[in-house]
């Protein structure tokens, strides 16, 4: 995990960290994270979230950091937070700085992919 911070814009690493954070105090301690196509996923008994600088490629992103939901077309997202793109599933928001974060938002949508997630077998 060391060498994918190491390899991030400033920019990049900031908006990361934060959202990172975000994500890592509202999941469930049962929840892991582990670097996936080089960036960090989020898994409950399936993938719940990612985030997804611009600088790794195949991401699609050309600037900020895309936090996408994998299951995110199931959601409500009451805050209308997320936009679908040409993605069937995965439903994301790009953040190019620190006021495009909605951490309320965000928690709202956390809670309802978890929730979610509990659900699947």
């Amino acid at each position: 995990m060391v060498a994918f911070w190491e390899h991030l814009p400033e920019n990049e690493r900031l908006l990361t960290d934060v959202l990172r954070q975000i994500i890592l105090s509202h999941l469930p301690k049962t929840c892991k994270e582990k670097l996936s196509y080089n960036v960090p996923y989020y898994y409950g008994k399936r993938r719940i979230c990612m985030l997804w600088p611009a600088s790794i490629p195949r991401g699609g992103v050309k600037e900020g950091v895309l936090l996408g939901f994998s299951q995110g077309y199931r959601l409500k997202d009451t805050h209308a937070y997320l936009k679908n793109g040409t993605n069937k599933q995965v439903y994301y928001k790009i953040i190019r700085s620190l006021d495009e974060i909605d951490e309320t938002a965000i928690c709202a949508l956390l809670k309802e992919a978890v929730q979610f997630d509990n659900m699947l077998m």
